[in-house]
């Protein structure tokens, strides 16, 4: 089952994949965030197994993105009023909030923006700020190839890179090629500034109040470990955090080892400390 969401978030349709279910009130929510210049579909391998296992679902395409109509929202904190907006809406109750990459900007505002909406709060991919190199910023507005080609180079792990693959039959880099190529033009660079000029992580974390994962890959060359550990000592507003990097993906981990960013993220919001009414 696919939800359309419309009227209350900027009188624009936004698409949501669900795991093929319905919403339920009595069931505990998830709600996972895509990065720059991708949709919904990154997160389905990791979804698919929450929503068969008790769990709501709510996978958007952000705005201008994907199937979800409407124009691209241009800074992160537009896209983190956005996001909290369709929290709401959903009437779910508190989530765990889980993004990636420029989504993890997005939810991390989110979760400054409105503590009492989050449960959980997953970081994957993260760091702050988040500058993009100007060669990648300049190409995403004048060669749309050339930036794709950048960010495959830089997104995925040697042995992705020759090929390798945790999806038997899929090649991970076209893959994620043809998803870019997928967005209308201009998505990719005005996503890509918004990470740029974001300025707000460190004061954001500070008003997080929930768990919070920080999901590393030590072959991330976007995003590399030792990057996040500003970020990290930013939560000074009560929020535990919890660190863990994986050994052998890149910065595309959700592709290149689907099964560790599962077992990570769903240990985290199952194990965690959190009132049961948090969960609901």
């Amino acid at each position: 089952m696919k939800l359309n969401l419309s009227g209350h978030l900027s009188d624009h349709t936004t698409f949501c994949y669900t795991g093929g279910r319905r919403l339920e009130k009595d069931r505990p929510t998830a709600v996972f965030i895509h990065g720059a210049g991708h949709d919904h579909s990154v997160w389905i391998l990791q979804t698919r197994y929450f929503a068969t296992h008790g769990w709501n679902v709510v996978v958007p395409d952000l705005p201008g993105h994907g199937r979800s109509d409407g124009p691209v929202l241009d800074s992160i904190e537009a896209l983190a009023h956005w996001t909290v907006s369709l929290v709401t809406k959903l009437g779910t109750g508190k989530v765990a909030l889980v993004g990636h990459s420029m989504g993890s900007l997005i939810a991390l505002q989110a979760a400054a923006n409105a503590p009492d909406l989050i449960s959980h709060l997953v970081l994957i991919g993260s760091v702050a700020p988040m500058p993009v190199a100007a060669p990648l910023l300049d190409a995403t507005l004048s060669n749309r190839d050339k930036a794709h080609a950048m960010i495959n180079q830089w997104s995925y792990a040697p042995r992705s890179q020759l090929g390798a693959s945790s999806i038997p039959g899929l090649n991970l880099t076209a893959m994620n090629e043809r998803l870019m190529q997928r967005q209308a033009a201009g998505v990719l660079h005005r996503d890509m500034s918004a990470c740029n000029a974001y300025t707000g992580g460190f004061d954001a974390a500070a008003q997080v109040r929930c768990p919070t994962l920080l999901l590393s890959s030590a072959l991330d060359r976007m995003t590399p470990p030792k990057a996040i550990a500003p970020l990290a000592a930013a939560f000074t507003g009560g929020a535990t955090v919890t660190r863990s990097i994986l050994p052998e993906a890149g910065h595309a981990m959700m592709s290149e080892a689907p099964g560790a960013v599962l077992d990570a993220v769903w240990n985290f919001v199952r194990l965690s400390p959190s009132s049961p009414q948090d969960l609901r």
